[in-house]
């Protein structure tokens, strides 16, 4: 039988962000919180800081005797420990779940689990600019989305044990299969990113050429740039498990700037102002239901 949530030992993998956040929300609502992380450091100050109750850098040692077992690292981390007999390491009828930024290949190696371990895949849609664990906070999850994607041969006791904690710490159910997520997610979140750098890489060029840009540079270069700031292993990562997804939106958004550049050489100002009218009502119209 599964145990209350109260009662249950957890296990988190990986203590950096979100893992923190994750330990921070969870520490007044279960039994016991297990941090695995290979820093050393990092287990010393969770456990100093009251984040923890104990903490390994011995990933079996850490998760063989958890209720739940959370895995908070990179994507290409949890693939390779889900490839690397993770699995055998758990006890049946534990829950799993991870929160990658991408989902197709991660529930697809959930798939492989050993019978009784109870996988899901996961992916909260939140973050800060900041990381590491100094920039954990119990809050981080509250009202944010939280999308829930089963992999093969998922049951519903995962299911209803994952709903279980995204509603512990306070966030949004939203529940899909990995290969929509992984869609999804291409047009909102990783396209941005590749924008990003591209514009600051394009910048960079004309800086080459006159340097001053970079003094006149403000608000409008300061938004856009921000996710050009993101740690380029982690977006690495993110970007080469969601390849097809991303070169479709690219395909598309060439599209789009292909049509601005014809209205520019054929001086149609009024084309450009409906591009840009369209462009402004769909922002606007997004924003007032999701940000206000």
């Amino acid at each position: 039988m599964t145990r209350s949530l109260e009662r249950q030992t957890v296990a988190i993998v990986g203590l950096g962000l979100m893992g923190g956040s994750l330990a921070l929300a969870l520490r007044d609502k279960v039994s016991s919180i297990t941090g695995v992380d290979p820093d050393q450091d990092s287990l010393e100050d969770a456990f100093k800081g009251g984040i923890i109750h104990r903490g390994t850098t011995d990933l079996r040692e850490g998760v063989q005797d958890a209720d739940t077992v959370i895995l908070a690292a990179p994507v290409r981390i949890i693939l390779e420990m889900l490839h690397n007999r993770l699995g055998s390491y758990l006890r049946s009828n534990t829950l799993l779940l991870d929160l990658g930024s991408t989902k197709a290949e991660i529930c697809e190696e959930m798939g492989n689990l050993p019978i009784g371990i109870q996988a899901m895949g996961g992916h909260p849609m939140c973050g800060k600019e900041q990381s590491g664990l100094q920039a954990a906070e119990a809050t981080l999850y509250r009202g944010r989305p939280f999308v829930l994607c089963p992999p093969r041969r998922a049951t519903p006791a995962a299911r209803i044990r994952a709903l279980e904690l995204v509603d512990a710490i306070g966030a949004v159910p939203i529940e899909m299969d990995a290969i929509r997520h992984d869609r999804l997610v291409a047009g909102i979140s990783h396209l941005p990113y590749l924008l990003s750098a591209s514009l600051v890489n394009t910048i960079s060029a004309e800086g080459q050429i006159d340097p001053t840009i970079w003094e006149l540079a403000a608000g409008g270069f300061r938004d856009t740039s921000r996710l050009a700031g993101s740690s380029v292993r982690m977006m690495t990562d993110i970007i080469s498990t969601n390849r097809t997804a991303i070169m479709r939106l690219l395909a598309l958004y060439r599209v789009q700037l292909a049509i601005l550049e014809a209205s520019l050489v054929a001086q149609d100002n009024t084309q450009l102002e409906a591009l840009l009218q369209a462009a402004h009502d769909s922002r606007e119209a997004w924003a007032e239901q999701h940000l206000r």
